[in-house]
């Protein structure tokens, strides 16, 4: 708790807006975007897109998140150096905590996904409730992911720049403002390929909850190979990060 306060401190000080910008940033960003997106580029959207506008923030949402955590746990371990080799403490506080501070920013960044329902009359379901769900396997999957490149960032400080360009590229294969299911220009093979990406399940999950008014459980095939995927992520980083945190204070 106290760590996760003083990111927040650290990240807003001197902010004449302060937290508010959480909701600021992916507004105005969502509304360049749609803007941008529903005019210059409308033939590129798609068919078969519901209120565009909510479609895109809740991909921007979810996938600022996995790349806020994934970033900020992968050099959790680098800046709590000094603390580390002065005190012991639990190491795995380090990149639990940065994951936390995403999952905590993200959920005042929702903020931003209300005035934009409300904005162009989205019609609000129970099965909003549902959105719990993908939003707790993705933290899992994130804090997965997290400790894995929290690790390999201790002995390979190349890591940093590698990352970058993979979430660069993770995030034009997410559907965050396309449709590839309906998209002809895609074919069936490169649609199914899209579909091996953990984030295509959590960001239309999080859609089928908000926009389709649906559960996971309508594609359980999708969903078993997420709860394998994250099960799989989440048991080799805690692993790797068990075997390996004894050699940290020596690296680093």
């Amino acid at each position: 708790q106290n760590l996760i306060g003083r990111d927040f401190k650290l990240k807003y000080r001197r902010s004449v807006l302060g937290v508010l910008w959480s909701v600021l940033n992916p507004l105005l960003m969502n509304i360049v975007m749609v803007a941008v997106f529903s005019t210059l580029f409308a033939a590129m959207r798609g068919q078969g897109i519901t209120n565009f506008p909510v479609y895109l923030i809740i991909g921007q949402l979810l996938f600022t998140f996995f790349n806020d955590a994934t970033s900020s746990a992968m050099s959790s371990m680098l800046g709590a150096a000094p603390l580390i080799k002065k005190v012991y403490i639990p190491k795995y506080i380090f990149p639990l905590e940065k994951v936390c501070f995403a999952l905590v920013n993200c959920v005042f960044s929702f903020v931003a996904l209300i005035i934009v329902m409300i904005f162009t009359g989205a019609p609000l379901h129970p099965t909003v409730l549902l959105s719990l769900y993908p939003l707790l396997t993705l933290f899992l999957f994130s804090l997965g992911v997290g400790l894995v490149l929290a690790t390999l960032t201790v002995f390979f400080r190349d890591m940093k720049e590698v990352v970058g360009i993979l979430l660069q590229i993770g995030m034009w294969v997410t559907p965050i403002m396309w449709n590839f299911e309906t998209m002809v220009q895609i074919p069936g093979w490169a649609i199914t390929v899209l579909k091996l990406n953990p984030m295509y399940y959590i960001v239309s999950g999080y859609r089928n909850a908000l926009i389709n008014h649906i559960g996971f459980w309508e594609d359980m095939g999708l969903t078993v190979y997420f709860w394998v995927v994250t099960a799989v992520i989440l048991f080799l980083g805690t692993t790797v990060f068990k075997r390996l945190r004894p050699h940290f204070a020596d690296v680093l």
